[in-house]
């Protein structure tokens, strides 16, 4: 799961959102399975899908936005948008900042993936996306980190010799792995982090609290397993 706040970000004051008339759920759009652009040109993923069922239990009316990853929690707390679903992990750094829900994924394993698995991970070049859970794992192994805007780029920078391998979510790359005969998993799976919330001001009390009953009416009668399955096979279940 990913990802670490980079910096830190003054909270700004907002009215409750759960009063105003639509909810806007913030996204990446750039993470799959997580988050993307479908080819009808909408967001779509297991975060969307799991934040409409989560809208609609919690009688919410909901629009999505993109927003690039490095600016994505200053432009909550800016009130650009109300939430966050977009992968994140649930961190100390990030909750003195914003707010979380309880998890709606739990922790999931991270994977290094290079083009060769004869690589000395802890003095080797790794990429990482900036601003991720990945980034700060690297930079406390003792390894060179290099930072990319886009996990696209991480993998780009494997590709071309860059650097020596990425890290990032294994449900990321196992499809590129899949579909790139040249490029291989190296290493165990590494964990990280708290599992996946959705971020929140943390002035808005209600809607963290709509959203978290929403949550756990999932996790009790299935239906987030069952996403969990239908998007990310084989992932761990609550």
């Amino acid at each position: 799961m990913k990802r670490i706040l980079l910096g830190t970000a003054a909270l700004a004051l907002s009215a409750s959102v759960v009063s105003a008339e639509v909810v806007r759920m913030g996204t990446e759009g750039a993470y799959p399975p997580y988050n993307f652009i479908n080819d009808a040109g909408h967001v779509d993923g297991f975060d969307i899908a799991v934040g409409n069922e989560l809208c609609k239990r919690a009688a919410l009316t909901c629009e999505w936005a993109t927003n690039e990853w490095d600016s994505i929690i200053p432009n909550l707390v800016s009130g650009n948008y109300d939430t966050i679903m977009a992968g994140m992990s649930i961190t100390a750094e990030r909750d003195a900042v914003i707010d979380f829900t309880q998890n709606y994924f739990p922790p999931d394993p991270s994977v290094f993936v290079g083009l060769s698995d004869n690589i000395d991970l802890p003095h080797a070049v790794i990429a990482a996306q900036t601003g991720t859970i990945q980034a700060a794992h690297v930079a406390e192994t003792g390894a060179t980190l290099v930072e990319f805007a886009t996990p696209d780029e991480t993998v780009a920078a494997v590709r071309n010799g860059e650097v020596d391998a990425v890290l990032a979510d294994k449900a990321f790359l196992a499809p590129i792995v899949d579909e790139d005969s040249e490029l291989m998993m190296i290493g165990p799976d590494v964990f990280l982090g708290e599992g996946m919330g959705v971020g929140v001001r943390e002035s808005d009390t209600e809607l963290k609290e709509k959203l978290n009953a929403a949550i756990q009416s999932m996790k009790d009668d299935g239906s987030l397993n069952e996403l969990i399955e239908k998007w990310l096979p084989g992932a761990a279940t609550f």
